[in-house]
């Protein structure tokens, strides 16, 4: 009697820990039905325009020219406000422009990044691919290129919306930033280094002299002028929702590319992981792709989709694949908030997230629209 209900007991246990281990992850069971287009959140158009692309004529279209119709598709559609021009403005008030290819046949890469005046991130990333031997060009070089290479510009991209939330941001005493150890704490700049060992008591004056009670919240163990995760205060789906896509092509190659307009209000100059190789995305012809979108500060310090693609070269299924990615990045930094998909080169895929619920979009030959898969943290 005692044995039986133990191993009830243990069957309980071990199913409980099934349910919330697989609330975590969102697995496509089959494969093999190419093409194939995964990307990062419900940009159904964006997906749709990859896939008018690859799954055309006999052949199909090659996953590089998919990724750059899915990827410029959010662009114009200006995915969320933070794809592509008129979003994310910086703390001048600008928009600027961060993106990255990749071929997984060939491991080329073109990526732009703080790119000015030139609305078409992805193309501009695909020119510095094809038209030159570098991997990486950035600021206003990055502009002068595109424009020589055909690309129209010099455009503004900021929008009204974007210089309205810009304005109101800047009402509130620039708050939340992205600046730390600095002073005047709780309002706009321009700042100065402060000396750590003596700052908690002179930044807390200073902050209560010119906001009162608002900021009292940031302080909590006396933690110098650290805001509790400030920078998490703004990093969520409508603000950080990079657009990472992977196209398997009928021949079975691989491609791979982000677009964003970045971390709104960011400190100009700032580059987060859109344009890094392997951080916002990554593939290769041998093994699978991957796409990342979140705390771009954070989760390029860990190279997450070359992680991933590693971890299935060496026999990970995707799931586990996606999960240990994260799980790297949250055992250094355990309030990030960031996701990942994985697929490897059969079609198999799957993602994983921390901070927030996540979801990807996918389409192949199996489907007859695109369906949005939903990640619980």
């Amino acid at each position: 009697m005692d044995s039986s209900m133990g191993r009830s007991s243990v069957s309980l246990l071990v199913g409980l820990l099934v349910l919330r281990f697989n609330r975590c992850l969102a697995v496509d069971g089959g494969g093999g039905a190419f093409p194939l287009v995964v990307s990062t959140w419900p940009f159904r158009e964006a997906v749709r325009a990859a896939w008018d692309v690859v799954s055309a004529g006999d052949g199909g279209g090659s996953a590089v020219d998919a990724v750059v119709a899915g990827c410029s598709a959010c662009e114009v559609l200006r995915c969320d406000g933070t794809v592509g021009p008129g979003g994310s403005p910086d703390e001048n008030g600008e928009t600027t422009l961060d993106a990255l290819i990749m071929n997984g046949a060939t491991m080329e890469i073109g990526a732009v990044a703080a790119m000015r005046y030139v609305k078409d991130g992805i193309k501009a990333a695909k020119l510095v691919m094809e038209h030159s031997l570098h991997t990486l060009l950035v600021g206003e070089k990055a502009t002068d290129f595109a424009i020589s290479m055909g690309l129209p510009g010099p455009i503004n991209l900021s929008s009204p919306e974007s210089l309205e939330k810009w304005a109101n941001w800047r009402q509130n005493h620039c708050q939340p930033n992205f600046w730390k150890n600095v002073a005047p704490a709780g309002s706009c700049g321009p700042y100065r280094p402060i000396n750590l060992a003596r700052a908690s008591d002179s930044v807390k004056h200073e902050v209560e002299q010119n906001q009162g009670g608002v900021c009292q919240e940031w302080f909590q163990s006396d933690s110098l002028l650290e805001p509790i995760n400030s920078h998490l205060k703004f990093i969520d789906h409508h603000n950080h929702d990079t657009i990472s896509m992977a196209v398997i092509d009928k021949m079975g190659h691989i491609a791979v590319g982000t677009s964003t307009n970045g971390a709104t209000f960011k400190i100009p100059g700032r580059v987060g992981d859109g344009p890094i190789p392997g951080s916002s995305s990554y593939g290769d012809d041998e093994v699978g792709a991957c796409g990342a979108s979140g705390d771009g500060d954070i989760m390029m310090r860990f190279l997450p989709c070359y992680q991933v693609v590693e971890s299935m070269r060496r026999g990970m299924e995707p799931r586990d694949a996606a999960m240990d990615a994260i799980s790297r990045i949250a055992s250094k930094f355990p309030n990030f908030v960031g996701a990942v998909f994985a697929v490897n080169k059969k079609g198999v895929h799957a993602g994983a997230c921390r901070g927030w619920t996540f979801q990807y979009s996918v389409r192949n030959s199996s489907m007859h629209d695109v369906e949005v898969i939903t990640v619980y943290p």
